[in-house]
């Protein structure tokens, strides 16, 4: 990048002076100033702009890794879930078959059935509807109004007794 010291500035403010004049040299800073703005800002969106799109392929990055990593738990689950099925089933039909090849079944008649739970009943209620107000006694201990007053009547009705009101 180039190097102003500040000699070089004073050098370039000295023609500047010579070559535009005193009168519109205020004129011309502004300008060079707000344009210097304008490009500095531009060049900050572009950079800001560049971290967006490399942060965005990192994330896909991230998520391409975690799917696969998600696809092989997946599959361990399934070959183990497979894995389990297929020695239960074996043992299974062992068992069938030691009991068929045997010609008898287990007695299961001194053994009781057990009773199957009883089914779900709804209760029946409609709980979206007001089953009830509340109570008056309960509203008058929390200060909540039944009745519109006015506000003089307000007033003398929670007046401390004893205080006499001039007229």
């Amino acid at each position: 990048m180039i190097d102003f010291g500040f000699d070089k500035l004073a050098l370039i403010g000295a023609v500047a002076l010579i070559v535009i004049g005193p009168e519109k040299l205020p004129k011309v800073a502004r300008t060079v100033g707000h344009l210097v703005g304008k490009a500095q800002r531009y060049v900050a969106d572009v950079r800001a702009e560049v971290n967006r799109s490399i942060e965005l392929d990192e994330l896909k990055k991230m998520k391409s890794q975690f799917e696969d990593a998600a696809r092989n738990v997946e599959q361990t689950v399934h070959s183990t879930v497979n894995e389990a099925s297929s020695s239960f089933d074996k043992e299974w039909s062992a068992i069938g078959s030691s009991i068929d090849g045997s010609g008898s079944a287990p007695d299961t008649s001194s053994e009781p059935l057990p009773t199957p739970p009883p089914e779900y009943k709804h209760p029946g209620k409609k709980w979206r509807l007001k089953r009830g107000a509340v109570p008056q006694w309960y509203k008058q201990r929390h200060g909540v109004r039944a009745k519109a007053q006015s506000g003089a009547a307000r007033v003398a009705r929670f007046r401390p007794p004893g205080v006499k009101v001039p007229r």
